[in-house]
């Protein structure tokens, strides 16, 4: 069903592309300021929330798993070992060029995907869990790396944020 596929990959591809942009730019804004990269990959709102590393690994992993279940594949299994930048931005365009390998037909609207939400198995229909689970949590975490790196001084606006910066 090419309904499903039009209203997600693209999506899914315009958001990490503009995640790989503003990872790059803070990147760039890192070395001018010379900041400690790795202090950088590290940093996170709040003590008790994942790092700037780790949302970005979680975008992908939305991303991914959002068009493997709604295509009927099994996702691929990324090893979560990224530490730099560079390592980030070579995960994000494996991630792309994953979404890009996916063929439209395959989207059903009637297809079954099952997750684990808080330990249990919970089932939906490819769209309700796209837009009520995967969508949701990916840009959640989309939104976190950003807000980290504005939190913490780096020059960015909501052009960014849209891929447009």
């Amino acid at each position: 069903m090419t309904a499903l596929y039009d209203q997600s990959v693209p999506f899914l591809i315009r958001g990490l592309e503009a995640t790989a942009k503003f990872l790059k730019k803070a990147e760039v804004q890192s070395d001018e300021r010379k900041f400690d990269k790795a202090v950088v990959l590290g940093l996170r709102l709040a003590p008790d929330m994942f790092n700037l590393c780790r949302q970005v690994q979680l975008v992908t992993d939305f991303a991914k798993g959002a068009g493997a279940r709604c295509s009927g594949a099994t996702p691929p299994a990324y090893a979560d070992e990224e530490k730099t930048f560079e390592e980030l931005q070579a995960r994000l365009a494996k991630t792309i060029d994953y979404l890009k390998s996916l063929k439209a037909a395959d989207f059903d609207t009637n297809r079954d995907v099952t997750v684990k939400v808080g330990g249990q198995d919970m089932t939906f229909k490819a769209p309700v869990y796209f837009c009520g689970m995967a969508l949701p949590n990916f840009y959640f975490h989309m939104t976190t790396a950003y807000d980290i790196l504005r939190a913490n001084g780096f020059t960015l606006g909501k052009g960014d944020f849209m891929g447009r910066g």
